[in-house]
């Protein structure tokens, strides 16, 4: 793999970042910080940012003082809606807003060597014209507004604190092209924590725009329509470096007017709905899989009931063979109740069946491996059938009698169950097959798909199951 040049990659990145020492003197730039600032990487480097680009004033002083606290402090800092006039070529001053991000850069010490500097400039939509109902201000690229934005954030911070951290999400949306200038805490993390302020809603959530979300606000800001929506679907990019996922939101999108009547950006306000949304669909899909449950639940019972009479004219063995299968039947059912009828561990199905035995008989292994709720019952009743016969002719009837079970997974994706019982009485093959026998062909070929294959060596029974992913594997659930 050949070795990435980060030299190069800092130098091409489309945000403007620049690298200052601990003296605040420029130490590097990238060209979008370059033409942000309108001078050359030359006269940048080995001056200090404070000779190149003055002030004196309230801005000067937040600025000096967020880099410094990041120098002394060894924490990052963020500057938002920053005013900060910079001089043109002419010489003239050109009122601008910016964003800033302030990192430190730690020497092997754990001193800070290097601040380095993230800026977005947010001139073209930071206006204090904001309609009355929005309860704070924007804030202006126009001059005669600079000293007012000061005394506007203070007058308007307790309004503003309560959005920011509003259990309900809030942005607002300034201009035709929707960039970001407000964002509320729970909006962020809505986002996965992306930066948004200073981008559009297309450039900061890119993958909103073919679900139409774009489209939704362009005709709220040209058209002046409240768009309103209950528990709407959307796939959103809720993890940094992850696949969009499945999102439900209760939202709507208002026009921000100003004082003249003219649209100047749009409101966003809503609340996330996704756990209640998918908790309501997984309930519905629990009583929709409890139902059709149920009633295999009850042919299961018919079919027990009904072969295990046939099976013998003892009413007494016939009776406690009966309830032996219900039993086993019933603790399957608890398992995924826990589960939520969704999936079960198989080694804790092996647990339950064999954890009554000695342990100087009995020893079983296999990886983790979660099988679907069809796959618990049918097992559930294997495993019982055969602990059943190993007790009453097998391994398990005599102290010295051994068992072993294993289970894994092949080179194809099925699951392989080994059933191998030692130091029993002789083993020989049946004259006819008992119900037993018939239930384990029905579990395995009927409900699972599978295959199972008893052998009957004098020195004890051996039982392998194989069943195909189909059979077994839990398919994830598709909510919406």
């Amino acid at each position: 793999m050949a070795e990435l040049d980060y030299a190069r990659i800092f130098d091409v990145l489309p945000s403007p970042f620049m690298i200052l020492d601990a003296n605040l003197v420029y130490v590097a730039a990238n060209k979008a910080y370059v033409e942000t600032t309108g001078r050359t990487l030359e006269t940048l480097l080995g001056r200090q940012i404070f000779e190149l680009f003055p002030n004196t004033g309230e801005s000067g002083r937040r600025l000096k003082h967020s880099l410094e606290t990041v120098v002394a402090t060894g924490k990052p800092d963020t500057l938002a809606y920053l005013p900060y006039p910079i001089a043109r070529a002419d010489g003239d001053l050109e009122y601008r807003y910016w964003t800033a991000v302030h990192v430190p850069i730690l020497n092997d010490a754990g001193e800070v060597e290097f601040v380095m500097q993230n800026t977005v400039d947010v001139s073209e939509f930071a206006r204090i014209r904001a309609a009355s109902t929005v309860p704070f201000a924007t804030l202006s690229a126009e001059a005669r507004l600079i000293e007012r934005t000061r005394e506007a954030e203070a007058s308007n911070a307790d309004f503003r604190r309560l959005f920011q951290q509003a259990p309900g999400f809030f942005a607002i949306l300034s201009g035709p092209r929707h960039i970001f200038t407000f964002a509320s805490d729970s909006y962020l993390r809505l986002v996965g924590g992306r930066l948004v302020l200073g981008r559009t809603v297309a450039d900061a959530l890119p993958e909103v725009v073919e679900q139409g979300f774009v489209d939704l606000l362009d005709r709220v800001y040209s058209e002046g329509y409240v768009h309103q929506a209950e528990s709407a679907r959307l796939m959103l990019a809720r993890t940094p470096g992850r696949e969009p996922e499945e999102t439900y939101l209760d939202f709507s999108y208002h026009p921000i007017r100003d004082p003249s009547g003219e649209i100047t950006g749009v409101f966003v306000q809503g609340t996330d709905r996704t756990e209640a949304v998918k908790a309501a669909q997984l309930q519905r899909l629990l009583i929709d899989e409890l139902n059709h449950r149920v009633n295999n639940t009850m042919a299961t019972v018919q079919s027990i009931a009904s072969q295990t009479l046939r099976s013998t004219s003892d009413p007494v063995v016939a009776r406690n063979a009966f309830q032996a299968r219900i039993a086993a039947l019933s603790k399957a059912h608890g398992m995924l109740s826990d589960r939520r009828w969704h999936t079960t561990e198989i080694g804790r199905l092996v647990r339950q069946e064999l954890d009554a035995f000695d342990t100087n008989q009995v020893r079983y292994n296999g990886p983790m491996l979660m099988v679907n709720s069809k796959a618990t019952i049918a097992l559930a009743m294997l495993l019982h059938e055969l602990a059943s016969n190993a007790v009453r002719h097998g391994a398990l009837s005599q102290p010295e009698g051994r068992l072993d079970v294993a289970w894994r997974e092949d080179d194809a994706d099925n699951l392989v169950l080994e059933w191998r019982e030692r130091g029993g009485p002789a083993v020989t093959a049946p004259d006819k097959r008992g119900f037993g026998a018939r239930l384990l062909d029905t579990i395995v070929s009927g409900e699972l798909g599978g295959h199972l294959d008893l052998s009957y060596d004098p020195a004890g029974l051996i039982a392998r199951l194989s069943i195909p992913p189909v059979g077994y594997i839990a398919q994830e659930l598709t909510l919406g």
